[in-house]
């Protein structure tokens, strides 16, 4: 199949993401093979990583331009000071792909809600399509970190809004952020799609495990995503200080997946806590690890708080411990139970101690832990996995595409 503008061109798209370097941003990597075996021309800018350090790669039939990113920043002054230096180079990029690639739309990932301004610019002076791919909610998230309603909070709220209006479509990751769009954004509902973020099963795999990761012990407890102000992963250090230190079970290990701007502050926390040697902070692993980290796992943990950010998003690492059959512990949020329904376990909100006596439940029960592990699985297989959020992802291109054709 090759995807063309009407007039025998080749289709080019422009995916900007800043939160996470490609290929290592799933969901965006698997928006961006999708597009690319759909015919589509796809370039995608973002920041450089520990894993992913090359200027320019092309990967998988994708041309992938990669920027600096100094520092991660932490503390209300430091975001400004990092958004607009990741603009600045997300800019100058673009004018690199025009150039030498070209592309119709613009396809524009958050966290933050800036890259609008870059949209803008090719709207209004070469009269390119915008799509936002709405992946957090920014006035939450502010919220949720800093504990605060202030300037920034409405600043933030006023770039989300520009955001929507300067989009032609929006799409959103589950049906919280499809009612944020309409309502919020004042978008046309015709104009907001539903893509969730369903797992890719040709990068998802069960793989044999790997004791190394248990430290000797009976039990893993498995948790991947970013090391942030936000994750609760304090929480769980709580729920862990509770089943060794008050519960005497020091059969479990924890092992912790990602890396992320808080690290240090949580392996300083793990040992206040006397955790040192019950839990395993891995930073940034290969793909290789990432699975058979996961797969040798008894249970996967979700501490995300419970607040209105929480509440409203998909959270990718709940699908994929489902796809590799892991039963799940989380708090009680409106989409982390839709995602995982009889495949998790919920705790009440942000009680590290009902927490971790859900997790004592499921390491107690092998059986449960079984039953829980192939419900979840099959629920992605056949509702959740990428293979049946792809073709949404193309249906709403070929809207915009065909809107394109009707006005010209």
């Amino acid at each position: 199949m090759t995807a063309s503008t009407g007039k025998g061109s080749q289709r080019k798209v422009l995916i900007i993401v800043e939160n996470l370097p490609v290929p290592f941003d799933r969901r965006v990597w698997s928006e961006a093979t999708t597009l690319q075996q759909a015919g589509y021309g796809v370039s995608v800018i973002c920041p450089k990583g520990k894993d992913a350090d090359k200027a320019y790669e092309y990967l998988d039939g994708i041309h992938v331009y990669r920027h600096p990113l100094p520092f991660e920043a932490r503390g209300i002054w430091a975001y400004p000071a990092e958004y607009i230096t990741s603009l600045m180079f997300e800019f100058w990029l673009s004018l690199r792909v025009l150039r030498v690639r070209g592309f119709d739309v613009i396809h524009a990932c958050n966290p933050p809600d800036t890259i609008f301004l870059i949209g803008l610019f090719y709207k209004l002076l070469f009269r390119k399509k915008f799509i936002f791919d709405h992946h957090d909610l920014n006035p939450e998230l502010y919220e949720a970190k800093f504990g605060r309603r202030d300037f920034f909070y409405s600043l933030v709220k006023r770039l989300e809004a520009w955001t929507f209006r300067t989009a032609d479509i929006s799409i959103a990751t589950n049906n919280s952020y499809r009612q944020i769009a309409i309502e919020r954004g004042k978008m046309d509902p015709e104009n907001v799609h539903v893509v969730r973020s369903g797992p890719n099963l040709t990068r998802m795999k069960q793989v044999p495990p790997d004791p190394k990761w248990k430290n000797g012990r009976e039990f893993l407890l498995g948790y991947v995503g970013v090391i942030g102000q936000q994750e609760g992963i304090d929480l769980l250090l709580e729920a862990m200080d509770y089943i060794v230190h008050t519960r005497g079970k020091e059969n479990i290990q924890l092992v912790i997946v990602g890396g992320g701007p808080e690290v240090s502050t949580l392996e300083a926390l793990s040992c206040e806590l006397n955790l040192t040697d019950f839990v395993t902070f891995t930073g940034r692993v290969s793909e290789e690890d990432f699975l058979i980290t996961l797969n040798t796992a008894d249970v996967c943990v979700n501490p995300d708080r419970v607040n209105e950010m929480n509440d409203k998003s998909t959270m990718n690492k709940i699908m994929e411990y489902m796809v590799l059959a892991k039963p799940v512990v989380q708090f009680e949020v409106t989409e982390g139970r839709f995602s995982a329904q009889e495949a998790s376990l919920y705790a009440a909100k942000n009680d590290p101690v009902d927490f971790a006596e859900k997790i004592l439940e499921l390491l107690g029960d092998e059986e449960k832990r079984k039953t829980m592990g192939a419900y979840g699985r099959d629920r992605v297989i056949n509702m959740l996995s990428w293979d049946h959020e792809g073709p949404k992802l193309l249906a709403a291109y070929d809207q915009l595409y065909a809107r394109e054709r009707k006005i010209r």
